[in-house]
């Protein structure tokens, strides 16, 4: 039996992202996919004292490109990033403790293109939660056309025998097409999340990981659902 999910890689994403990765053998991140503007691709949400506020990252006007291909014109934002973190998160109990994983990522790599730099970030995170979930790109494998039997194809070629999918898909999914294949389909749920301490004011569960990481360190899978139970 193998559990295969495939979703577009997310800039620093929230803690169900890592939490689907924690409940598959293998996580393909599928970044052939079309660029959308005012997603989280490239921005994510974060505590401040004024609020849930964004960072993102700055990747030019041109949105008629696939992820893969989104390069980062400009380098100011790692340095304004991190301080952004800091200056929210620096009051955190495990603020210093993580900032030894991330500060170099910010402020001694050139990050070039946004989905290598998603990527880089994901794995880090996957590396301090104890997640060992294979990571592979999309483009590893053969693919195919039609938006669900790629999907298909990819989960068959990567050997699974069921497919997880977030629940967001249920719009688009023609779930037949893997039944048809011998694919188990099954839908992930993100229901449920307890609350953590957190800074500054209402709790809320919509912002980056780094919250969860900064504010509970390593406990933070106790407020997670799969991390550290496989």
């Amino acid at each position: 039996m193998k559990k295969v999910a495939i979703v577009q890689s997310n800039y620093i994403p929230w803690k169900g992202y890592f939490d689907l990765i924690a409940a598959v053998d293998e996580f393909i991140i599928y970044d052939e996919a079309q660029f959308t503007k005012n997603d989280w691709r490239n921005r994510n949400k974060i505590k401040t004292p004024k609020g849930v506020e964004w960072l993102t990252i700055p990747v030019g006007p041109d949105i008629r490109r696939r992820i893969r291909d989104v390069e980062l014109p400009d380098a100011r934002w790692q340095e304004k990033h991190w301080k952004t973190l800091a200056a929210n998160y620096g009051r955190a109990p495990h603020f210093a403790e993580l900032a030894r994983v991330f500060q170099s990522l910010y402020l001694e790599r050139c990050h070039k293109h946004l989905s290598a730099l998603n990527r880089e970030f994901i794995e880090a995170i996957c590396r301090y939660l104890g997640i060992t979930t294979s990571i592979t790109n999309c483009w590893d494998y053969e693919l195919i056309e039609g938006k669900t039997e790629r999907l298909v194809s990819l989960a068959l070629q990567a050997g699974a025998t069921e497919y997880v999918s977030g629940p967001s898909a249920k719009s688009y999914i023609d779930e037949r097409a893997f039944f048809t294949r011998g694919v188990r389909l099954s839908w992930f749920d993100y229901t449920g999340y307890p609350e953590y301490p957190q800074l500054w004011g209402v709790f809320s569960h919509e912002v980056s990981i780094l919250d969860l990481l900064f504010n509970c360190g390593k406990d933070a899978p106790r407020y997670m659902r799969f991390v550290g139970r496989r």
